[in-house]
């Protein structure tokens, strides 16, 4: 793990406008910054990005966070590969945690694979562009196939020299481990010898989801017999075939923009239709699609189409694994490119945008294809056809989430239709695979959730009787006013944040709280406080639970701002509300002691119409008018900084 003392220098260095200005124009706005949010498409900017507070706020689609946050959104990291992220950008050293050896050998061999990767690029490139080997062999066949410099540049594109070690040569030159170079795969031993095992190929360098080299794709140039068409890196600490998708890194922002990946085959299928301006695709390197491989692609998109050749290998290709793809809530079509041709060769020959307008007009539905090759297929054969009946109803059953239900529906009716067989039969088989899916385990998971959520609606309902004092904005104020003016000096003897908590517990304000995360966050205070610690705003917006740091967002988050025109029509000085935070802080822990004052009215008048004895009513006359009387004086001093 990512020790404290450099997670504490990363947020020290960390510039939000530098990290947010990477990706938005901003423009200055009184004291913060406005652009185009990048989470969402909009016309007119209401992205604002506050530099004092180190954090930004889109008020269209409602993202916030801090630039640790911005970075896993953007990215779509998590948070120590965010963290490691800004590191790299500020120059900070990483430090680790004790951890086990085993834990911190695969980290070392893991980082001197991804050094060795980064070199290996830079010397295939090298000899692709500056050598005569490279140009005659590797880069004219590129130029014939349609490779323009800049998509060769793009994707580090390179060539290894036929010569049986010319890279191991120059690597152990280097002075690269002889046993990483074998892990690497990018040398192998052959006759007690260490040779080059791509030499004489072309080479694809594979990247993860930062830019970092992780592996490499070696193809032969033209049809040869010698070996393989691609040989790739075998697996180790950074290389799992399973967990790579060819092209993500480079297609993830345009597949978040349009909400669509393509998904193709093979490499050249991914740089042909990057060249042509088509960016929103990935490879699957031709293996079955796997479930990481689909939570990869599900992280920026839940719509998937399937761009495979038309012929019969290609069918079966595209085939496998979707069930997986419906089982992890993706949208999935296929496409199959017509007259022998593939992705590469066909956006080549059409253009890119009759590529698209190809896509468009013949996208299939997955389960529906599916039905329709299968009865071809099974032709008049009754054996067979049975087995498709049972073949799509469990692809069926596979959509089996609440929201699916409609279009579980629509599938039913429609391949009921197809099969000629009746509705209600199909939807009897469909049930049937989904309650051999859910077995007795989750059957019982299920009843408790039915339970769970009769409990829910039963204290909801009681909830109702509060809703008249819940007031979520006053909440919030207090624990703003305790974050932002926490540490600041109350009197002489307490902070403002021990003024608050004296008064909460002296009263018993905290069970006024309806809001869990904001009880969750006053704890989280108060066990540093008795800890000896003095909590600042960074320490909640830098906190490592996401939920933390985005709820302390939220509330240091000003919605309203003074007019920049306020000076020009009305003279005297603006206090700024850290010159009134004491007016703040009382009318805010003010709110909370009307709040239990109208509750205990409310519970004093439900005793009162309980029919109490005469002695009973006297006293709960008189506690009723002096609630009143408290609650008049409340009123009196609330101020005006309370939400209303």
């Amino acid at each position: 793990m990512i020790s404290q003392q450099t997670i504490q220098e990363i947020q020290g260095r960390i510039d939000i406008l530098d990290v947010v200005g990477n990706y938005v124009k901003l423009k200055r706005r009184g004291t913060n910054y406005l652009g185009l949010c990048p989470f969402h498409n909009e016309k007119t900017p209401s992205f604002t990005v506050s530099p004092s507070k180190e954090i930004y706020k889109c008020f269209g689609c409602g993202k916030s966070g801090n630039a640790i946050g911005f970075i896993m959104e953007h990215e779509k990291l998590t948070y120590p590969e965010a963290l490691k992220w800004l590191a790299n950008r500020y120059n900070i050293e990483i430090e680790e945690t004790e951890s086990s050896p085993e834990y911190k050998e695969q980290q070392q061999v893991a980082d001197s694979l991804h050094i060795i990767n980064q070199f290996a690029a830079k010397f295939f490139a090298t000899q692709l562009l500056e050598t005569e080997e490279g140009q005659t062999n590797a880069l004219e066949y590129l130029k014939e196939r349609g490779f323009s410099d800049t998509i060769i540049e793009k994707f580090q594109i390179g060539y290894c020299p036929d010569k049986g070690d010319a890279f191991t040569t120059e690597a152990l030159k280097q002075q690269y481990s002889a046993e990483l170079l074998k892990k690497s795969g990018l040398s192998t031993e052959r006759n007690g010898q260490l040779v080059d095992n791509y030499r004489g190929r072309i080479i694809f360098p594979i990247h993860n989801q930062s830019g970092k080299i992780i592996g490499f794709g070696a193809r032969v140039i033209g049809s040869s017999d010698r070996g393989p068409k691609y040989i790739n890196t075998p697996e180790n600490e950074l290389y799992v075939k399973s967990k790579i998708l060819y092209g993500s890194y480079f297609a993830r922002h345009p597949i978040d923009k349009l909400d669509e990946c393509f998904l193709v085959e093979g490499y050249t299928d991914v740089t042909a239709m990057h060249q042509s301006g088509i960016e929103n695709v990935v490879a699957s390197g031709g293996t079955s699609l796997t479930t990481d491989q689909l939570r990869l692609i599900r992280k920026y998109t839940n719509n998937l189409t399937i761009i495979y050749d038309g012929d019969s290998a290609g069918i079966k290709a595209a085939l496998r694994g979707l069930d997986l793809a419906i089982e992890e809530g993706l949208n999935v079509q296929l496409v199959l490119i017509p007259d022998k041709e593939d992705p590469d060769s066909y956006v080549k020959k059409v253009g890119a945008d009759a590529f698209r307008a190809f896509v468009k007009d013949n996208k299939k539905d997955f389960i529906l294809f599916q039905l329709d090759i299968a009865l071809k297929d099974a032709g008049n054969d009754s054996t067979k056809k049975a087995a498709v009946v049972n073949q799509i109803a469990e692809s069926i059953s596979k959509l089996n989430r609440a929201e699916d239900f409609t279009r579980q529906q629509d599938y039913i009716k429609k391949c009921s239709h197809l099969l000629k067989i009746d509705e209600q039969g199909l939807t009897a088989l469909v049930q049937k695979f989904s309650r051999e899916k859910i077995g007795k385990e989750e059957k019982k998971l299920q009843r408790e959730e039915v339970l769970n959520e009769n409990i829910a609606a039963q204290e909801q309902q009681e909830a109702v009787i509060d809703l008249l004092f819940k007031d979520e904005m006053n909440e919030q104020a207090v624990l703003r006013s305790l974050i932002e003016f926490g540490a600041k000096s109350w009197d002489e003897e307490r902070s403002v944040a021990q003024y608050i908590f004296e008064e909460i517990e002296r009263d018993g304000l905290e069970e006024l709280f309806d809001n869990k995360s904001l009880i969750g966050l006053l704890q989280l205070y108060k066990s540093l406080l008795m800890n000896g610690q003095s909590p600042s705003e960074k320490h909640f917006l830098y906190h490592a639970d996401s939920s933390i740091n985005q709820m302390a967002v939220s509330l240091l988050t000003e919605k309203h701002s003074i007019s920049p025109n306020w000076e020009k029509y009305y003279k005297g000085e603006i206090l700024a509300r850290e010159d009134k935070y004491k007016e703040e802080v009382i009318s805010s822990m003010t709110y909370l002691k009307l709040k239990k004052i109208k509750r205990l009215i409310i519970e004093n008048q439900r005793d009162l119409e309980n029919g109490p004895s005469e002695d009973d009513m006297i006293i709960l006359l008189q506690t009723h008018r002096h609630l009143k009387e408290l609650e008049m004086d409340l009123m009196r001093n609330i101020g005006t900084v309370i939400f209303k």
